[in-house]
């Protein structure tokens, strides 16, 4: 497959018409019609389905959807570093992390590169750890933070010293909101939001001494932020890390911390044996002058 005929592919999903992927690529509509039979020809699968109105993608033809836009944005990343390798310290980074206070780390870290090299650039995508390792795979994450325990067999990492304290998001005017603190038994007649990596087995369903089987859990989330609009609705009490929703002020939640005490560790990862471009090395020195 070609690069130049998976953009013009993207171009018709997007737009959904062939006229006006044609337009927008200042294309033929016959040239580009016929690039896209030529690809459907080569890969064996029907990409498309062409209705009177608009055309929409078949299973197989969203899947290549999704590895096009990674294929064009890898390469878009690698042009990008080798274009500005030779030139004063410049370019982008690209860092993935779950929701964690320890993102002050990394905009620390950036905000003092900012003052020698102005012309980098940071690009933050957030998700779970698993979101943010395939991504890493993937070339389109130059690091990652992600949490304990993570098989980091495969990665170069860096501990980071700060460790995030688990607790229990919760309306203000919940029962449990005027204690200090949350333990175990609190939990076992409460409605439960949980984020939806946590597994039989971890750290923290072992804290809360019961399967997960045995507990009211009425919800899952991914992001913390939607996690905490359904404690806000009244959905349940969420199991989270501190530091990442605002409890202050008028805010209509708070936060209470376990007890026993439950920390999580994190680490900088990268992929074993990765080429860095000058501006990718330069984070990375100050980030581990930052920690060290």
């Amino acid at each position: 497959m070609e690069l130049r005929v998976l953009q013009y592919f993207l171009a018709v999903a997007r737009e959904q018409s062939i006229l006006k992927a044609s337009e927008a690529l200042h294309l033929s509509q016959p040239t580009l019609s016929r690039q896209l039979r030529d690809l459907e020809i080569q890969l064996g699968k029907q990409l498309f389905v062409r209705g009177n109105r608009k055309i929409t993608l078949t299973d197989e033809g969203a899947l290549l959807r999704k590895r096009a836009e990674e294929i064009v944005a890898l390469v878009k990343k690698t042009e990008n570093e080798i274009m500005l390798s030779e030139e004063s310290i410049s370019g982008n980074i690209y860092i993935g992390a779950g929701e964690t206070d320890a993102i002050r780390l990394v905009t620390r870290t950036a905000a003092k590169l900012q003052a020698e090299h102005p012309l980098l650039h940071y690009h933050i995508f957030s998700g779970d750890s698993q979101d943010v390792l395939e991504r890493l795979d993937k070339g389109l994450l130059d690091f990652g933070i992600v949490f304990d325990p993570t098989d980091l067999s495969s990665y170069n990492h860096i501990g980071i010293p700060k460790k995030d304290r688990w607790g229990v998001l919760m309306r203000r005017d919940s029962p449990l909101a005027n204690q200090d603190t949350i333990c175990p038994e609190d939990l076992w007649d409460k409605p439960i939001i949980l984020s939806r990596q946590q597994k039989e087995g971890s750290e923290l369903s072992l804290w809360l001494k019961k399967d997960f089987s045995e507990l009211n859990i009425v919800a899952t989330y991914n992001l913390l932020f939607n996690g905490s609009l359904m404690v806000d609705e009244g959905l349940g009490y969420a199991l989270c890390l501190d530091g990442i929703i605002n409890t202050s002020g008028n805010s209509n939640l708070c936060f209470k911390p376990l007890e026993p005490s439950l920390k999580l560790g994190m680490n900088l990862v990268w992929k074993k044996y990765q080429v860095f471009s000058k501006a990718v090395e330069k984070f990375l020195e100050q980030f581990k002058s930052e920690i060290y």
